[in-house]
């Protein structure tokens, strides 16, 4: 791995120089020198885009992204509640192929009648009183759960760190060219565009992940209801639910996902080889003395 590093770092930085070499431009040591200096820090840019996401970075990167999010919404002060979400949450994640994270897998509730919820790639997953009160029973429940588990294990957001790190490494290469023009505004707005990663993640969760990734985080959840014994089809129910309550609700799932109509119709598709399971009695008796509606 650090030869591999190595060489990506010599080759950005010979590539580059490569090319100024051909250039009428320099014209003395110091010009040169520059070029050499801006040449290997593209060259580390590019390495480091190469680099994997450790589970530890990914764990503190989703960490701040968290804190964030609590910068926007209060943490409900709901003990026993939250401890029965875990437990779903544990549930799900000790039958899934990824049971355990840097730091685990931990469920909290926003205390906000807004529809929405939110995982972030160090396992923290954000449900409002809103989306809780939508759940019919605990296998609906744990649909809203296995939903955001799936965003995690798919490493939706870690997608959008990746392509921060391509753009910062295309701003070293591109800085080399902005310090030899002298070009004060195009300086200014390189700084501009270097965002760092947490502002990269929070925007992508304001914004909602693309259609494509609810779709798949859909059939993950899917499979995880499944394995862990929940009856996988409550994903519709709990769908249907949203479908009803999308029109009349502003921002939250609304604006971040794709119509429940259409997540519906992605899920049949995924649920056509899973059978319902039975209902569970101790399941309902669980949910009804956790009632938080």
């Amino acid at each position: 791995m650090k030869k591999a590093k190595l060489f990506v770092i010599v080759l950005g930085s010979l590539t580059l120089l490569s090319f100024f070499f051909s250039c009428e431009s320099i014209s003395d040591f110091d010009t040169l020198g520059r070029i050499v200096t801006s040449g290997i820090d593209a060259g580390m840019a590019i390495a480091k885009a190469a680099e994997p996401i450790t589970p530890e970075q990914e764990y503190y990167i989703g960490r701040s992204v968290a804190a964030t999010l609590l910068q926007s919404y209060d943490l409900a002060d709901e003990v026993k509640l939250t401890a029965y979400l875990n437990k779903i949450c544990m549930a799900l994640v000790i039958h899934s192929e990824r049971p355990e994270l840097y730091n685990g897998y931990h469920v909290s509730i926003l205390d906000s009648d807004q529809i929405n919820a939110f995982a972030t790639s160090g396992g923290h997953i954000l449900i409002t009183r809103g989306l809780l009160s939508c759940a019919e029973n605990e296998d609906a429940l744990a649909s809203v759960i296995a939903h955001e588990i799936g965003h995690i294990q798919l490493q939706h957001s870690l997608k959008a760190i990746k392509t921060s790190r391509n753009s910062q490494a295309a701003l070293a290469t591109g800085g080399l060219f902005l310090n030899l023009t002298g070009n004060e505004d195009l300086m200014d707005l390189a700084d501009m565009m270097d965002a760092s990663i947490n502002e990269v993640i929070t925007t992508m969760v304001n914004k909602g992940y693309s259609k494509q990734q609810e779709y798949d985080a859909d059939a993950a959840a899917v499979k995880l209801l499944f394995d862990a014994g929940y009856n996988p089809h409550a994903i519709i129910s709990m769908l249907k639910v949203l479908q009803e309550k999308q029109p009349r609700s502003s921002g939250g799932f609304a604006k971040t996902h794709p119509s429940a109509k259409q997540r519906i119709k992605e899920a049949n598709k995924v649920l056509k080889k899973y059978a319902t399971s039975p209902e569970a009695i101790n399941r309902n008796k669980r949910f009804n003395e956790n009632v938080f509606l």
